[in-house]
């Protein structure tokens, strides 16, 4: 099963474990990777803009968890995405992959959060504390991790 969403309310890991780890017997193992605002050091970061384009989005993180289907015997994904206005702290991503093997859960939890960074139409603009603001580009390293599960690395 395959559970996508795109919001604003914060969520609840915990939770979100317990769907995934479910009834199914089956499940060996359960990855997860929560990501959160991060501050940043030289200029403070009053808070980040999360936008994006409703039903591309949902239909980019669905087509990517397919993908992880395709390459690893996967049992659940679940990934949520928030958008709006975030602080410093706040959860922005969760992905949990459950599978009967812990190397499909942990391979398909990091080709997915990595093809999410670099593929899903979000867009990420940051308000400093000092009053200025920008838009985040796509990190050199990003689209390099994204790149190598095509190349086979």
């Amino acid at each position: 099963m395959i559970s996508i969403s795109v919001q604003e309310k914060d969520f609840d890991v915990g939770e979100q474990y317990r769907q995934l780890q479910s009834d199914n017997t089956c499940i060996g193992g359960v990855a997860i990777f929560t990501g959160q605002v991060r501050d940043l050091v030289d200029n403070p970061l009053k808070f980040m803009r999360l936008e994006h384009y409703p039903g591309m989005t949902e239909k980019s993180l669905q087509q990517t968890a397919e993908q992880a289907t395709k390459r690893w015997p996967v049992i659940d994904i679940c990934i949520i995405h928030r958008i709006g206005d975030l602080v410093p702290g706040e959860q922005i991503v969760f992905v949990g992959v459950s599978s009967a093997h812990r190397d499909a859960a942990f391979a398909a939890c990091e080709f997915i959060m990595d093809i999410l960074k670099t593929s899903a139409p979000f867009w990420k603009k940051e308000q400093l504390v000092n009053g200025t603001s920008g838009w985040v580009d796509a990190k050199e390293t990003d689209q390099q991790r994204a790149e190598s599960w095509n190349s086979g690395d």
